[in-house]
């Protein structure tokens, strides 16, 4: 099954509550924090929420 490899980029500071929370159930703290994750529809969905502070790439 394929995976993505998320890593966070910019700062959740000044951010909403839900983009804050957002990255927390991703299992990103700071910039430059990188987490693989499977790739389904949930984890899809929250990269999409906060698609301006992550950068998102499909590994194997």
């Amino acid at each position: 099954m394929a995976r993505l490899k998320v890593t966070q980029t910019r700062s959740e500071i000044g951010g909403k509550r839900n983009h804050r929370e957002t990255l927390r159930t991703l299992g990103l703290k700071r910039i430059g924090d990188v987490v693989v994750k499977e790739d389904r529809p949930e984890i899809r969905g929250m990269v999409r929420t906060v698609t301006h502070l992550v950068a998102v790439e499909e590994v194997e």
